[in-house]
């Protein structure tokens, strides 16, 4: 049986040697990266609660006729 301790420091050691072959983003690229997704989500936002809104207001319109 393998011991858990020694593969458990094999995998860590893995682990540091992968993050240290990444690129990681300069501050600038992650500041316009973080700006693009948050105007992203609120873009969708704004789009799902005016679909909603629209949305609700013909059921209304619809149930206000059968009524």
């Amino acid at each position: 049986m393998k011991n858990p301790f020694q593969s458990t420091r094999i995998f860590a050691g893995e682990i540091v040697e992968e993050l240290k072959k990444c690129t990681w983003p300069t501050k600038t690229e992650l500041r316009d990266s973080t700006i693009v997704v948050v105007a992203a989500a609120l873009i969708l936002g704004v789009f799902t609660s005016i679909s909603d809104f629209s949305l609700t207001q013909v059921v209304v319109l619809f149930t206000d006729w059968v009524s």
